[in-house]
Protein backbone atom coordinates (compact mmCIF):
# COMPACT_ATOMS: atom_id res chain seq x y z
CA UNK A 1 0.00 0.00 0.00
CA UNK A 2 1.42 3.13 -0.75
CA UNK A 3 2.88 5.46 2.10
CA UNK A 4 1.02 8.63 0.36
CA UNK A 5 -2.09 9.78 2.03
CA UNK A 6 -5.12 11.57 0.18
CA UNK A 7 -4.75 15.73 0.21
CA UNK A 8 -8.56 16.05 0.46
CA UNK A 9 -12.07 14.09 -0.29
CA UNK A 10 -13.12 15.72 -3.22
CA UNK A 11 -16.28 13.92 -3.19
CA UNK A 12 -17.73 15.02 0.01
CA UNK A 13 -16.06 18.37 -0.27
CA UNK A 14 -17.89 19.06 -3.58
CA UNK A 15 -20.56 16.15 -3.04
CA UNK A 16 -23.26 17.13 -5.94
CA UNK A 17 -20.66 17.59 -8.74
CA UNK A 18 -19.27 14.60 -6.99
CA UNK A 19 -22.59 13.06 -8.08
CA UNK A 20 -23.47 14.41 -11.48
CA UNK A 21 -19.72 13.20 -12.46
CA UNK A 22 -20.78 9.34 -11.29
CA UNK A 23 -24.07 9.57 -12.75
CA UNK A 24 -22.50 10.80 -15.89
CA UNK A 25 -20.00 8.22 -16.13
CA UNK A 26 -22.43 5.24 -15.41
CA UNK A 27 -24.94 6.71 -18.10
CA UNK A 28 -22.95 4.74 -20.82
CA UNK A 29 -23.86 2.36 -22.88
CA UNK A 30 -21.03 0.87 -24.52
CA UNK A 31 -19.57 -2.72 -23.88
CA UNK A 32 -18.37 -3.17 -20.77
CA UNK A 33 -15.30 -5.20 -21.52
CA UNK A 34 -14.20 -2.61 -24.05
CA UNK A 35 -15.44 0.04 -21.90
CA UNK A 36 -12.93 -1.34 -19.31
CA UNK A 37 -9.75 -1.39 -21.63
CA UNK A 38 -10.58 2.18 -22.38
CA UNK A 39 -10.33 3.28 -18.88
CA UNK A 40 -7.32 1.23 -18.23
CA UNK A 41 -5.41 2.71 -20.65
CA UNK A 42 -6.32 6.05 -20.06
CA UNK A 43 -5.19 5.68 -16.97
CA UNK A 44 -1.98 4.14 -17.59
CA UNK A 45 -1.02 6.73 -19.76
CA UNK A 46 -1.86 9.34 -16.43
CA UNK A 47 -0.27 7.73 -14.00
CA UNK A 48 -3.54 7.42 -11.99
CA UNK A 49 -2.74 4.41 -9.30
CA UNK A 50 -6.57 4.66 -7.74
CA UNK A 51 -8.45 4.39 -11.36
CA UNK A 52 -5.74 1.36 -12.85
CA UNK A 53 -6.10 -0.68 -9.70
CA UNK A 54 -10.08 0.06 -9.71
CA UNK A 55 -10.33 -1.05 -13.64
CA UNK A 56 -8.16 -3.74 -13.22
CA UNK A 57 -10.36 -5.22 -10.72
CA UNK A 58 -13.60 -4.65 -12.30
CA UNK A 59 -12.25 -5.85 -15.35
CA UNK A 60 -11.53 -8.82 -13.76
CA UNK A 61 -14.46 -9.58 -12.08
CA UNK A 62 -16.04 -9.09 -15.45
CA UNK A 63 -13.97 -11.70 -16.69
CA UNK A 64 -11.24 -10.11 -18.75
CA UNK A 65 -8.19 -12.74 -18.76
CA UNK A 66 -5.45 -11.48 -16.55
CA UNK A 67 -2.75 -11.99 -19.76
CA UNK A 68 -4.67 -9.46 -21.84
CA UNK A 69 -4.82 -7.04 -18.77
CA UNK A 70 -0.58 -7.23 -18.64
CA UNK A 71 -0.95 -6.62 -22.55
CA UNK A 72 -3.02 -3.49 -22.49
CA UNK A 73 -0.07 -1.39 -21.38
CA UNK A 74 1.58 -2.67 -25.07
CA UNK A 75 -1.74 -3.61 -27.34
CA UNK A 76 -0.18 -2.55 -30.49
CA UNK A 77 2.77 -5.46 -30.06
CA UNK A 78 0.16 -7.39 -28.36
CA UNK A 79 -1.71 -10.17 -31.12
CA UNK A 80 -4.54 -10.11 -27.84
CA UNK A 81 -7.25 -7.78 -29.47
CA UNK A 82 -9.42 -7.65 -31.81
CA UNK A 83 -9.70 -4.09 -34.68
CA UNK A 84 -12.44 -2.69 -33.04
CA UNK A 85 -10.37 -2.89 -29.58
CA UNK A 86 -7.39 -1.68 -31.16
CA UNK A 87 -9.08 1.30 -32.61
CA UNK A 88 -10.89 2.30 -29.50
CA UNK A 89 -7.28 1.96 -27.67
CA UNK A 90 -5.76 4.18 -30.29
CA UNK A 91 -8.84 6.54 -29.77
CA UNK A 92 -8.42 6.65 -26.37
CA UNK A 93 -4.52 7.39 -26.53
CA UNK A 94 -4.84 10.04 -28.95
CA UNK A 95 -7.89 11.92 -26.83
CA UNK A 96 -5.49 11.35 -24.08
CA UNK A 97 -2.34 12.61 -25.02
CA UNK A 98 -3.83 15.15 -27.71
CA UNK A 99 -1.08 16.01 -29.95
CA UNK A 100 -0.11 19.56 -30.47
CA UNK A 101 -1.43 19.34 -34.38
CA UNK A 102 -4.68 17.62 -32.77
CA UNK A 103 -5.85 13.83 -33.54
CA UNK A 104 -4.55 12.61 -36.57
CA UNK A 105 -7.10 11.36 -39.87
CA UNK A 106 -6.10 8.15 -39.53
CA UNK A 107 -6.52 7.53 -35.93
CA UNK A 108 -10.10 9.43 -36.71
CA UNK A 109 -10.05 6.74 -39.76
CA UNK A 110 -9.24 3.69 -37.91
CA UNK A 111 -12.28 4.38 -35.13
CA UNK A 112 -14.87 5.25 -37.72
CA UNK A 113 -14.03 1.82 -39.50
CA UNK A 114 -14.79 0.27 -36.71
CA UNK A 115 -17.47 2.11 -34.86
CA UNK A 116 -20.70 3.90 -35.98
CA UNK A 117 -20.43 7.44 -35.49
CA UNK A 118 -22.97 7.61 -32.34
CA UNK A 119 -20.36 5.02 -31.19
CA UNK A 120 -17.76 7.09 -31.63
CA UNK A 121 -19.60 10.06 -30.32
CA UNK A 122 -19.84 7.83 -26.46
CA UNK A 123 -16.34 6.18 -27.37
CA UNK A 124 -15.43 9.85 -27.16
CA UNK A 125 -17.38 10.70 -24.27
CA UNK A 126 -16.22 7.74 -22.29
CA UNK A 127 -12.31 8.58 -22.59
CA UNK A 128 -13.31 12.53 -21.52
CA UNK A 129 -15.01 10.82 -18.16
CA UNK A 130 -11.89 8.88 -17.74
CA UNK A 131 -9.62 11.46 -17.74
CA UNK A 132 -11.21 13.57 -15.28
CA UNK A 133 -11.71 11.07 -13.19
CA UNK A 134 -7.81 10.38 -13.66
CA UNK A 135 -7.22 14.14 -13.14
CA UNK A 136 -9.03 14.24 -9.76
CA UNK A 137 -7.73 11.00 -8.23
CA UNK A 138 -3.88 12.07 -9.41
CA UNK A 139 -4.48 15.52 -7.89
CA UNK A 140 -6.06 14.70 -4.59
CA UNK A 141 -3.63 11.17 -4.36
CA UNK A 142 -6.65 8.82 -3.91
CA UNK A 143 -4.99 5.30 -2.41
CA UNK A 144 -5.28 2.32 -4.56
CA UNK A 145 -7.45 0.08 -3.00
CA UNK A 146 -8.79 2.35 -0.49
CA UNK A 147 -12.31 2.02 -1.54
CA UNK A 148 -12.67 -2.07 -2.63
CA UNK A 149 -14.84 -3.27 -0.27
CA UNK A 150 -17.51 -0.13 -1.12
CA UNK A 151 -17.24 -0.83 -4.82
CA UNK A 152 -17.05 -4.43 -4.35
CA UNK A 153 -13.42 -4.52 -5.42
CA UNK A 154 -12.57 -7.00 -3.00
CA UNK A 155 -14.41 -9.72 -5.23
CA UNK A 156 -11.73 -9.33 -7.42
CA UNK A 157 -9.40 -11.48 -5.55
CA UNK A 158 -6.07 -8.89 -6.20
CA UNK A 159 -5.93 -7.39 -3.06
Amino acid sequence: MSTQHPRLDYSRLSGDLFKKYLDFSMAFRMDEALSLLVDIRASQLNGCAFCLDMHVKQAKIHGERELRLHHVAIWRESPLFTPKERAALAWTEALTRIAPEGISDAVYAEVREQFSEAEVSELTWRVAAINGWNRMNVAFRNVPGSQDKMFGLDKAGLS
